[in-house]
C-alpha cells in the first residue's frame, strides 16, 4: 500500500509486528522523532543511520543533539553514513538478518518528513524485494561511523554573530537572518505592545483571543527576499493550492524543528499568509507548536521575566543584551535560532 498521511504512526507501528532490530535509514534526521524512539518496546533495538553525512557533513548543533539522544536512549544506536545515502527506508529484522517488514519512500526521519500529510509518501516493500534490501543494507552497513566517532572535519560549525554592529552583508554571507523584535512607530523604535514577543499581552490590553505568553517572530518581505531558502512559500491558502510551495493540503504550513543556542528544542510553524510580488503566498511569522506560548515562555525565561502578561519594552531587551533573533537553516526542516546576548564592537 501507498501511504501519504500519518506517516510517523506508520513508521512507529513497524516494530510492533515482530523482529529484534528496527533499522532506520534516512537522508536527513531531526531530533524530535529520534527522542520519540524511547516509546518503543525495551526488547527492540533501534539502529538509526543519518545518510547524507557522507556528502554534506552535519551541523555542530544537530550533532550535539544527536550525541545527547544517543546517550539517553538505551536501546538506540545512531550512525552516520560515510557514503552519501539519500534513501528513506524503515524495516524490522531478526538477529539472523531476516527482514520481517519494510517501508520505503521519500519521508525523512524528521518532523518535516513525517508530520506533514501529503508532502511525502511511504509504501510497503514487497517481500520479493527483501533480498535486494538486505544486499543494499550490507553496503551501507559497511560504510558507517558511530556518531560518537564522527570525523571532526565533517562537523560544520553553525555560523553565529556576537555583535550588534555586524553589517547586513556579513550576516547574509554567513546565512544568518536577523529577525528584529523592534518596529518603527510614530518616529520611535519600540517593541510592539500587542504583537511579536508581547502577542499574549493583547488579551490584557484589548481582550483579544490569545493566551498569556503567546509570541511569534515576525517575518518580513525583506527577509523573504534575502533568505528565500529559509522561508518556503505556502501551499494551501484560502482554498487554493499554491503549487510552488510546500505543506499539508488542509493547512498552510509545515511543522519544523527549532534548535536554540542553549540547546533547547521545540517544534515550530511558519504561520500567517501574505501575497508576494511573484504571485506566491509567504508566511509572516514564526511561532511554536503545538502551543504559541511555548515560544513566549521560553524567550521570557531567557530574559528573566516570569510574568507572562508583563509588556516587554525595548529597554528590557537592551538590558538582556539583544533585540533580535538570528535564524539559520542547518538541515532539512531543522532551524538554528540564536537569542544569546550580543555586544557592541
Amino acid at each position: 500500500m501507498l501511504y501519504s498521511a500519518s506517516l510517523e504512526e506508520k513508521v512507529f507501528d513497524i516494530p510492533m509486528h515482530g523482529g529484534d532490530e528496527f533499522v532506520i535509514i534516512s537522508g536527513y534526521v531531526g531530533p524530535e522523532p529520534i527522542a520519540r524512539l524511547k516509546e518503543l518496546p525495551h526488547n527492540v533495538h533501534t539502529k538509526l543511520i543519518f545518510g547524507m553525512y557522507g556528502m554534506s557533513g552535519i551541523s555542530s548543533e544537530l550533532h550535539k543533539q544527536i550525541l545527547v539522544l544517543n546517550k539517553e536512549l538505551e536501546n538506540v544506536e545512531i550512525y552516520y553514513s560515510t557514503i552519501p545515502v539519500h534513501s528513506k527506508i524503515y524495516f524490522m529484522r531478526n538477529n539472523d538478518g531476516e527482514i520481517k517488514n519494510a517501508l520505503v519512500g521519500s519521508a525523512n526521519f524528521s518532523v518535516s518528513g513525517l508530520r506533514n500529510d501529503y508532502r511525502e509518501v511511504l509504501s510497503d516493500l514487497d517481500e520479493a524485494s527483501y533480498g535486494d534490501l538486505s544486499d543494499y543494507y550490507a553496503i551501507i552497513e559497511g560504510n558507517l561511523v558511530h556518531c560518537e566517532n564522527a570525523d571532526t572535519t565533517k562537523i560544520r560549525q553553525v555560523a553565529r554573530s556576537f555583535t550588534f554592529d555586524e553589517q547586513e552583508d556579513e550576516l547574509i554571507q554567513k546565512g544568518i537572518c536577523r529577525a528584529t523584535m523592534l518596529v518603527e512607530e510614530d518616529g520611535k523604535t519600540i517593541v510592539p505592545e500587542q504583537s511579536g514577543i508581547n502577542w499574549g499581552c493583547a488579551k490584557k490590553l484589548s481582550g483579544s483571543h490569545v493566551v498569556p505568553g503567546d509570541a511569534y517572530i515576525r517575518i518580513t518581505t525583506d527577509m523573504i527576499n534575502k533568505f528565500p531558502q529559509l522561508f518556503p512559500t505556502k501551499k494551501y491558502v484560502n482554498g487554493q493550492v499554491n503549487s510552488s510551495g510546500k505543506g499539508k493540503k488542509t493547512r498552510q504550513n509545515d511543522e519544523i524543528e527549532l534548535i536554540w543556542d542553549d540547546g533547547y528544542v521545540m517544534k515550530g510553524l511558519l504561520e500567517g499568509s501574505v501575497p508576494h510580488k511573484d504571485g506566491t503566498v509567504i508566511p509572516k511569522q514564526l511561532a511554536s507548536s503545538p502551543s504559541k506560548n511555548i515560544l513566549g515562555k521560553y524567550l521570557r525565561s531567557r530574559m528573566g521575566i516570569k510574568d507572562l502578561e508583563y509588556v516587554i519594552t525595548k529597554a528590557d531587551m537592551e538590558r538582556y543584551g539583544r533585540t533580535s533573533v538570528d535564524i539559520s537553516l542547518i538541515s532539512e526542516g531543522v532551524y538554528y535560532l540564536d537569542f544569546s546576548p550580543l555586544k557592541h564592537k
